[in-house]
């Protein structure tokens, strides 16, 4: 019997390699002849950089670049000579946890520590770049990470504007004359769910920056900067971000980097499987075991367990789900594909006894589903 092991990590109790282990142990003491193989997936969240290591294998870069407010950082990325692709989470260089609660304000954030990571990884050979973006502390369009990369927005008397959101609305010009020749042989895939675009009701600032710290007043002056730098662009570059959805993800990051480095976006647990090569692995497999810590109607908003069902679905492999809790009826269960359900905690007096027994509840699970399916 072949069992593929592909979870999410269970959020403050268990990581994904835990999880694969606990699995493997419980379910080998019943089949000790079944062949598991651990597969650990991520989205693009907390915990990526550690699930893309295990795949890529890559060394691990740091670097003093600039936080969110211009001062210098140690932040982290991964590079692999053997495939020349990098991967490079946002946050790392201008994260909102970067910044203390007093520090926060996107107005004046800006994303150019992201872009001397980009650089970094150019000047190292790198030929693929996948850019995790979430956490950001910023809604700056991007044009800190452009800045970083050689392009310089001017104002109206041609001179370049400090890279933060607050100056959005003041860009005059975009001049290309100095930008990085490595961006021309570079292919940039931006991991990111979500789908807002750039401005507007539910762009960028309306919907995220009051959560960076911006006041209303602040979040109304962030949105028109994002809708007359976006026409600047599309006059400039040609580049219709308004109608690219998931252009306003990371403050617009998703979209700059789609205008100024000619990337795109993708699903995050899309590249992940791909990195994995998940849907060659389930090849001929019995079961597909997945999970998260909790299981509701975001689950299957490109979350882990989501891209887990469609890549089974197409394959016609079974899946089992593991989770603490599930918020999911019976038939919601059956219309979302799922084969086998176990909340593991559903017995548990509190959540802190539920944390502290997720390793043990885990392995007694897989007994349970191992007697199950013998």
């Amino acid at each position: 019997m072949k069992i593929v092991v592909a979870p999410d990590k269970f959020k403050d109790s268990l990581t994904g390699f835990e999880f694969c282990k606990a699995f493997a142990e419980g379910v080998s003491s019943v089949l000790p002849d079944a062949k598991v193989i651990d597969c650990p997936l991520a989205d693009g969240g907390d915990g990526t950089m550690k699930v893309v290591n295990y795949y890529l294998k890559g060394e691990k870069i740091t670097l003093l670049v600039s936080d969110p407010l211009f001062r210098p950082v140690k932040a982290t990325y991964l590079f692999s000579k053997k495939t020349r692709t990098a991967y490079i989470e946002m946050a790392e260089a201008s994260g909102l946890h970067l910044l203390s609660e007093e520090e926060r304000n996107c107005m004046f954030t800006t994303s150019f520590g992201t872009g001397e990571l980009i650089k970094d990884a150019l000047e190292r050979g790198a030929e693929k770049i996948i850019l995790g973006i979430g956490g950001s502390a910023t809604n700056d369009l991007g044009i800190g990470m452009a800045t970083a990369l050689g392009y310089r927005f001017l104002d109206s008397e041609g001179k370049e504007v400090q890279p933060t959101g607050e100056n959005l609305i003041r860009i005059q010009r975009i001049e290309k004359d100095r930008i990085n020749p490595l961006l021309k042989n570079v292919d940039l895939q931006i991991a990111s769910d979500v789908t807002n675009p750039l401005y507007g009701k539910n762009g960028a600032a309306r919907i995220y920056a009051s959560q960076k710290g911006a006041s209303k007043e602040e979040v109304e002056w962030l949105d028109r900067g994002l809708k007359h730098l976006s026409g600047i662009i599309q006059k400039q570059l040609g580049v219709d971000l308004q109608n690219i959805p998931g252009a306003g993800a990371a403050g617009g990051l998703g979209g700059g980097a789609i205008a100024f480095f000619n990337g795109k976006i993708e699903s995050g647990i899309k590249i992940i499987k791909n990195i994995a090569g998940f849907d060659q692995k389930i090849k001929d497999a019995n079961w597909i075991i997945t999970g998260e810590g909790k299981i509701d109607a975001q689950t299957f908003s490109g979350k882990v367990i989501s891209g887990v069902l469609e890549s089974a679905k197409k394959q016609k492999t079974a899946v089992a789900v593991f989770c603490g809790i599930s918020e999911l009826t019976t038939l919601e269960i059956r219309e979302k594909g799922i084969d086998y359900l176990c909340e593991i905690s559903k017995n548990e007096i509190s959540l802190d006894t539920a944390y502290k027994n997720t390793f043990k509840n885990l392995v007694d699970a897989a007994k349970d589903f191992a007697k199950d399916i013998c």
